[in-house]
């Protein structure tokens, strides 16, 4: 990734900051984006200066993904990669069955993890087609969106937002890939992230994931799981692989989930 120029929507904590660190660790140089300014300033001390720049924001608004890409443009001269992870739970929204949602859990989030993911992806794109010589974009979908968990993961606006995801990776991929513009999508499972404390702290969570996520020991992921995966994606070693959909999910996606004895 030496001399590339990654933009990170959700770049200041949670998932993001280590990816961003994993990008800057192997060459690149980043614009991170986040609502907060502290963990904004944070994040560039971690990065730094001469690697990284910082844009306060919030991902839900238009405007939001079109400075970032001129902010990376401005700092370091062209854009070779966007990731998006900005995005979160609709819960304390109304998110949950569908009988239960309200108007406003649907339209935060799917303004939180859609309408955002779309604003990033159509202005990295323009910006990858001005410049001519192609560019990757990676999206953050979720296991939910195609592997459920009705009893302690019922969201089921978010589960359609990152449903919704995979979609538009797949249709971009296919649309601009006679432009060099890749497209690829990660699928994480459970994660320990600020935006998984409610699940991370539950002690049923904890021993459904045991079973549902059964790779090394059973364990919640880690930021840092995600990390390699991202490098991968956004870099010249993935430079054939586009449309696609990688679940980093300990194993969650071929699991059952219930414990062996009641098979």
């Amino acid at each position: 990734m030496k001399g590339k120029v990654i933009v990170i929507i959700g770049g200041t904590g949670g998932l993001g900051l280590p990816a961003a660190r994993a990008c800057v660790a192997r060459g690149a140089a980043v614009v991170v984006v986040g609502r907060d300014a502290n963990d904004a300033a944070a994040a560039i001390d971690a990065l730094g200066v001469d690697n990284a720049a910082k844009l306060v924001a919030d991902a839900m608004h238009a405007a939001t993904a079109d400075r970032a890409i001129a902010l990376a443009v401005d700092r370091f001269g062209r854009l070779d990669g966007l990731y998006h992870l900005a995005g979160g739970s609709g819960r304390s929204r109304g998110d949950g069955p569908l009988h239960e949602i309200g108007d406003d859990g649907i339209d935060y989030t799917i303004d939180l993890n859609l309408k955002s993911v779309l604003y990033s992806n159509r202005a990295a794109v323009r910006q990858f087609l001005r410049q001519g010589d192609g560019g990757a974009v990676l999206n953050m979908a979720s296991v939910l969106a195609f592997s459920p968990s009705p009893i302690h993961f019922a969201t089921h606006v978010y589960a359609a937002a990152k449903a919704a995801i995979i979609g538009l990776t797949k249709s971009a991929a296919a649309y601009y890939a006679p432009q060099n513009v890749r497209f690829n999508a990660i699928a994480p499972a459970l994660v320990e992230t600020p935006m998984s404390e409610r699940a991370v702290s539950d002690e049923g969570i904890r021993n459904f994931i045991r079973r549902k996520q059964p790779l090394d020991g059973g364990r919640i992921g880690a930021p840092s799981d995600l990390d390699e995966a991202a490098v991968f994606f956004l870099s010249a070693a993935s430079r054939y692989v586009t449309g696609q959909v990688l679940a980093v999910d300990g194993g969650w996606s071929v699991s059952e989930g219930v414990p062996r004895t009641q098979r």
